[in-house]
């Protein structure tokens, strides 16, 4: 009984990661890292989740790479890091709906409290992620160079594992 409840819990959770990974891909969030968390967790039930999990992970680094390249990508990811503490602050003040507000007022501001402790979670998780690429990644080309040897290797292994 105890084994079924833990392959449960692995399969709800690690699905959850996935798919909230694929929607942070739209919306803002670290849509790759929460998709290689779940696809991580998934590996400890299914050989095709551990034969995907070092690719996932490697393009996971290499977006953290990207995203501070330039000053202008940080002062963006910046930018809408602050976005989402201040929807967040918005939120769960909970202002009263204004009179411009040309929606039915249900739609004001929806999911209240819950929305705007998310959302500045949210913030406060992408300033750790930037400061954490920036740290690793930014004007340090050897480590962006070995992160593509990582990522080529990986694609090798995993083209020769599907052969």
């Amino acid at each position: 009984m105890k084994a079924a409840a833990r392959r449960v819990a692995i399969e709800v959770g690690g699905w959850v990661l996935v798919l909230a990974g694929v929607a942070a891909l739209i919306l803002p969030g670290p849509g790759l890292l929460m998709i290689f968390a779940g696809v991580a967790v998934l590996s400890q039930q299914y050989e095709w989740a551990e034969k995907r999990l070092d690719p996932i992970k490697y393009r996971a680094l290499k977006g953290a790479a990207e995203s501070v390249e330039t000053w202008l990508r940080i002062g963006f990811s910046s930018l809408i890091a602050i976005g989402l503490l201040a929807c967040g602050v918005l939120w769960s003040w909970g202002p009263p709906v204004p009179g411009w507000w040309p929606l039915d007022d249900q739609w004001w501001l929806p999911g209240g409290l819950a929305t705007g402790i998310t959302q500045i979670a949210s913030g406060i998780v992408a300033f750790i992620l930037l400061g954490w690429s920036y740290r690793r990644f930014h004007g340090k080309p050897e480590a962006v160079a070995e992160l593509d040897r990582d990522i080529a290797e990986a694609d090798e292994a995993f083209k020769e594992l599907r052969d």
